[in-house]
């Protein structure tokens, strides 16, 4: 079924092969602190019958976090994202371990051509921040996240792998028949006329009678929702990019220009979506150098920030003291962050969700983590202070009490008013009465909606303030045109929705979109095939894995958009 191609070693790198690339952040180093995650088990299992090494899990860790941040969350690490668990993480490393061990068993390998295309296909969105060669590549991506070229050579070889793996046993998803295309189609584009009645729990705030009694009831039964949880203070030494930029405007001297220069006729028709407020060619390359130097400098900060973590870490006596103190030799200055928890974050620095993690992980005996990245600035932090979680009594935050309790009360009545209006709707319309009629009779504003289908992205703000997307769609196609919906609970209180009528298919633009929407859809089916395939797999072959028992795999690992 495949036909195995001769690897290459260096497919990539052959005219930077004189450079050593030596990364400061190396997993499971003493420094694993200061990278964005590292496994931490030493039983990894066996998949079909082959034990799984700690190099191997090493390295599908890397590549997973690298097909993160190039195809399925596009400049974002798996260490920013909050969603993710440690048994999501496990369960995608697994997976890819599966996939890597098909790949091997079936001899799928990619060529050094088809691997350098798809390493310049990957790399492209990065031209934008000034990456224009493998050499930048290196320094400003793998190597700040503690990445080598051997782990992004090997991630390309296996993302290879995986699309020929998607290709085979995805491939009876793929046929799909003209009449059933063209039945799709009209399905997802079947556009509804449709009117809603919104009951808004604001409109009843008003009405909430509050007593001390009541207010005093509503907080004990749900005291648990008013727990402060834990929370952790940082010292923080803070290397700012503004300070860096005029060096950094120095330093890249002439090829600043080229460099502008190149990212413009690179980025041609992007240029608009990415500085929607510049509107000549002249402010288009302004916002481009500014990109280019913040990039250099954010680059420098991150190197000064990182020489201190060393310093800091590499002292026999690292801790909070020896944090401080170097910080003062150094003639940095160190500040204390306000007490965060892991949901919020520091609301005094602008920093991701990696900064909260790394600093919910500082303990006395490993207290000092860096660099990690903000906004606009890098930071090395140090263990300060823990503070646990904390009931407050009623009397310190009673004002929030009462504006939950009249919120959840003109809630009910919003809701109350919205079941009672749609027994009157009903009765009336079956008496011939019409829905605008019994709306006013009712006083109440119905809302008209633009045209839409299954298809539709976006509503009018004003529209998805008041219910989502989703729920607007499935109310909508669940209703027999001249019906109403049943009242349906929304966040802000509930709505009815009155489906005026179907509208005719636009055959025209039917006739123009019916090539890309079939060529979509295959994608789609091969991609469900795929996944069914290897869910069977992965039932069979991680049996003996710490996962246990079988798992999801991984979302949709599909190639990356043309660009």
């Amino acid at each position: 079924m495949f036909g195995t191609i001769r690897k290459h070693q260096t497919w990539l790198w052959a005219v930077i092969i004189t450079l050593t690339v030596i990364s400061f952040v190396i997993y499971f180093s003493p420094y694993s602190k200061m990278n964005s995650g590292r496994p931490a088990k030493e039983n990894f299992g066996s998949i079909n019958g082959q034990k799984i090494s700690r190099q191997q899990y090493v390295n599908a860790y890397r590549e997973v976090d690298l097909h993160y941040f190039l195809v399925a969350n596009p400049g974002h690490w798996l260490g920013e994202d909050k969603r993710r668990t440690e048994q999501d993480l496990d369960r995608d490393i697994y997976n890819w371990l599966l996939l890597v061990q098909k790949q091997e068993q079936l001899g799928v390998h990619a060529s050094d051509e088809a691997a350098a295309e798809m390493a310049r296909r990957l790399m492209r969105p990065f031209e934008r921040m000034g990456v224009t060669s493998p050499t930048i590549f290196i320094q400003k991506v793998l190597e700040p996240h503690g990445l080598q070229v051997a782990d992004f050579e090997r991630y390309v070889q296996h993302f290879m792998g995986l699309q020929e793996l998607i290709n085979t046993f995805g491939l009876s998803g793929g046929l799909v028949t003209p009449q059933e295309a063209r039945s799709l189609y009209e399905r997802d584009h079947q556009e509804i006329a449709a009117e809603a009645v919104f009951f808004s729990a604001s409109n009843y705030l008003a009405e909430v009678s509050v007593t001390p009694e009541a207010v005093t009831q509503f907080y004990s039964n749900r005291i648990a929702t008013y727990m402060i949880p834990d929370r952790v203070q940082v010292s923080y030494v803070e290397f700012p990019v503004t300070n860096l930029l005029a060096k950094a405007e120095t330093d890249l001297g002439t090829n600043v220009n080229e460099l502008v220069q190149a990212n413009y006729d690179r980025l041609g028709t992007n240029l608009s979506a990415l500085f929607p407020e510049a509107k000549t060619p002249e402010e288009y390359k302004d916002r481009i150098r500014e990109r280019v130097i913040r990039d250099r400098a954010l680059a420098d900060a991150r190197s000064q920030a990182n020489e201190f973590a060393h310093a800091v870490i590499d002292n026999p006596t690292a801790g909070a003291g020896a944090f401080a103190e170097m910080a003062k030799t150094n003639g940095l200055t160190v500040r204390v962050s306000a007490p965060f928890d892991r949901e919020e974050g520091p609301k005094d620095l602008e920093v991701g969700p990696d900064f909260v993690k790394t600093a919910f992980a500082l303990t006395q005996q490993e207290p000092v983590a860096g660099p990690l990245v903000g906004r606009d600035a890098v930071y090395v932090i140090a263990f300060n202070n823990q503070i646990p979680h904390e009931t407050p009594p009623l009397d310190q935050i009673r004002d929030k009490v009462i504006a939950d309790y009249k919120h959840t009360q003109a809630m009910a009545m919003a809701r109350q008013a919205g079941t009672g209006f749609y027994q009157t709707l009903t009765n009336g319309l079956a008496q011939g009465t019409s829905f605008t009629n019994l709306c006013e009779a009712a006083k109440l504003m119905p809302v008209s909606l633009p045209p839409f289908s299954i298809s539709t992205r976006e509503l009018p703000t004003n529209v998805e303030n008041l219910v989502s997307l989703n729920q607007l769609k499935q109310a909508a196609f669940s209703t027999t045109p001249g019906k109403p919906s049943t009242f349906q609970p929304t966040s802000e209180g509930g709505m009815i929705l009155y489906v005026k009528a179907k509208l005719p298919i636009d055959t025209t633009k039917m006739e123009a979109d019916l090539a890309g929407y079939v060529l979509n859809l295959r994608a789609t089916r091969q991609q469900e095939a795929f996944n069914d395939w290897l869910r069977k797999e992965a039932d069979k072959g991680l049996r003996d894995t710490p996962l246990g028992r079988p798992q999801q795999p991984p979302p949709a690992m599909g190639t990356p958009a043309k660009t």
